[in-house]
């Protein structure tokens, strides 16, 4: 390897990287402000309802797990199920690999209720003009740029805080 391409490779990291951190900040902002607007779907079972009912107010699927949920056949089965209607259906999806995050930025059920399913989450467009959002353009070209490299369901970290 050549100095110039050693170079190009590493470029191309740090390029990735700040796309990365771009994309996760984008989604924190995204969520909130989905959620402060009442357009979030929290949970498989009702996700996969929105989705049956009205596909076309979807704009982003998220798709969430943690370590301990690799090893559940049943989440990985609802996943695929899920990937396979969002791309019939030309809907950006994405991965998160820390649902503790998403329970901080969305936050869990009040204490008498039972706590919400975060594996997915649903960004919702009631009506085509009524709501737009800097963030979710932000994600839509993320996911655009990710399938150009074949990666169909791009993982996205949240920032540190």
């Amino acid at each position: 390897m050549t100095l110039e391409e050693f170079n190009a490779v590493e470029e191309q990291q740090v390029e990735s990287a700040e796309r990365m951190q771009a994309a996760g900040k984008a989604l924190e902002e995204l969520l909130s402000s989905a959620q402060r607007q009442h357009c979030l779907t929290v949970g498989v079972y009702e996700s996969a309802k929105v989705m049956n009912v009205d596909p076309d107010s979807v704009v982003l699927c998220l798709l969430a797990s943690d370590e301990q949920d690799e090893g559940d056949i049943a989440l990985q089965i609802h996943f695929t199920l899920i990937q396979a209607f969002c791309c019939d259906n030309d809907i950006n999806i994405v991965r998160v690999n820390d649902i503790q995050r998403l329970v901080e930025i969305v936050g869990n059920a009040a204490d008498n209720e039972e706590p919400k399913d975060m594996h997915c989450i649903l960004v919702t467009n009631p009506s085509q003009d009524s709501w737009k959002d800097p963030a979710l353009e932000k994600l839509g070209v993320f996911c655009e740029e990710s399938r150009c490299t074949n990666q169909w369901v791009p993982n996205i970290s949240f920032p540190e805080r």
